[in-house]
């Protein structure tokens, strides 16, 4: 499958440089690019209105200027763009985190957008991964070095929503925006593996780790 790495601006450490691939195709989002260092990666492609940072110099057909003015995020253009370029997946990166919270709720809706257009999207900082899980769909979760599992009705409301594996179960459950259910779960005695699924609504998956940073 091919991947793309969009890199927001949040600052991001040398430790998710773990995460890259050798094929991964990277796409820099205005200041993102400055992400590039930490990681030991180059851009192959930066969007933005550059209102933050500099535009860098680069290939003149790799930069893509965006208006100024504009209803819209530069993460969620890139995220347009790698769709249109026909990626299986996209891993976000810098986008959790930092001084505006409106950027990571958008962000987590940037992720929400790419899998409605087919392109499996992972969010992910030093303690957290976030994935999503679509309606009719069921996705396995291995124990692994997350700790923490949490769901969420992304679109608002998910009906019959089933987990398994988890120490606190559900059972063609309902979730709402108004009834957090299913935070901080936690891997049942015995179990290896949380199995998630929903009928209707989307969810979104956090998996955390109590303590300091999984990846260092």
């Amino acid at each position: 499958m091919s991947r793309c790495v969009i890199l927001s601006a949040c600052p991001v450490s040398p430790a998710l440089a773990a995460a890259l691939r050798p094929d991964d195709t990277i796409i820099a989002c205005d200041a993102g690019y400055r992400n590039c260092e930490p990681l030991g990666c180059r851009p192959d492609i930066i969007v933005g209105d550059f209102d933050t940072a500099p535009c860098p110099a680069q290939e003149e057909d790799d930069i893509v200027v965006l208006p100024h003015v504009k209803d819209d995020t530069d993460t969620e253009y890139a995220a347009k763009l790698a769709s249109e370029k026909g990626f299986d997946e996209a891993l976000l990166l810098g986008a959790l985190g930092g001084r505006r919270l409106e950027h990571t709720l958008a962000n987590l809706c940037t992720g929400l957008g790419l899998e409605q257009r087919g392109v499996r999207a992972t969010l992910l900082d030093e303690r957290s991964r976030i994935t999503f899980v679509m309606p009719g769909e069921t996705r396995r979760y291995p124990k692994g070095g997350y700790f923490y599992l949490s769901v969420f009705p992304m679109e608002g409301r998910a009906e019959g929503v089933s987990e398994r594996g988890s120490f606190y179960e559900l059972t063609d459950a309902v979730l709402t925006a108004g009834y957090p259910l299913g935070v901080s779960n936690e891997y049942a005695d015995g179990s290896d593996c949380i199995t998630i699924s929903t009928r209707k609504g989307a969810l979104v998956v956090v998996e955390t780790v109590p303590d300091g940073p999984i990846l260092s």
